[in-house]
């Protein structure tokens, strides 16, 4: 066993209930996903034997790659974090048990065309930015995007995504997101998920409220040398 990979991983927890308590909430109602992006498959693996039941990837090829390797584990979640394309939806779609990336009404129709009887849960991301090329619905759409996505009959609306702005402190973009997410339960009232918070901003995210949490390096160490 990896006793680095445990230690990273039980200081972390710890910091997630540190933060939890400090805004009193609960931690056992956060999930805690550890990003697992350009590491090798070995490390899912051995996330899974200390316990780790959430997984996100952000390419699709890593993601069906990753998933078809690992094979059948009781209990593991695939989430999918990154940029969602039309055309890979489908292969997002199979190897994934939820999609934080929805951001546009085609997506969601492509997620659902693909669907083959199962409910995919789905969140709608939004850009907490000015600026479009960043990805995500803006906040003033966020309540019509999760009306359409709402009468799609193999996705279920779980709550929001988001990413905090480098240039910007990380709790006012989050309480942002935090008001989208009350804007999207006006249409699904149980769309309680808050995606937000990653190795450098959890704490904040936490404090606003975030449900999940998408951490990676604190975690997994740092990322190997891509080929």
């Amino acid at each position: 066993m990896d006793t680095a990979l445990a230690d990273r991983l039980a200081a972390v927890d710890a910091r997630i209930a540190d933060a939890a308590r400090s805004a009193g909430r609960d931690p056992a109602a956060i999930t805690r996903i550890v990003v697992t992006k350009f590491h090798p498959v070995s490390l899912i693996t051995d996330l899974y034997a200390l316990g780790v039941r959430d997984v996100g990837e952000n390419r699709q090829q890593e993601l069906t790659a990753k998933h078809g390797e690992v094979g059948a584990l009781d209990g593991l979640w695939w989430h999918f974090i990154g940029q969602a394309q039309t055309n890979k939806a489908r292969a997002v779609r199979a190897a994934s048990d939820a999609v934080h990336s929805v951001d546009r009404a085609r997506i969601a129709d492509a997620l659902d065309a693909a669907g083959a009887g199962d409910v995919l849960d789905v969140l709608l991301k939004v850009n907490l930015t000015d600026d479009p090329g960043r990805g995500g619905v803006a906040p003033a759409e966020v309540e019509s995007l999760a009306a359409h996505v709402r009468t799609l009959p193999s996705l279920r609306v779980r709550g929001v995504m988001a990413v905090a702005p480098l240039e910007e402190a990380p709790a006012r973009a989050f309480e942002r997101l935090r008001a989208s997410a009350d804007d999207v339960r006006r249409v699904v009232p149980d769309a309680t998920w808050i995606s937000a918070g990653m190795t450098g901003d959890f704490p904040e995210a936490i404090a606003m409220g975030a449900t999940h949490l998408r951490i990676g390096s604190a975690i997994t160490g740092p990322r190997p040398p891509r080929d």
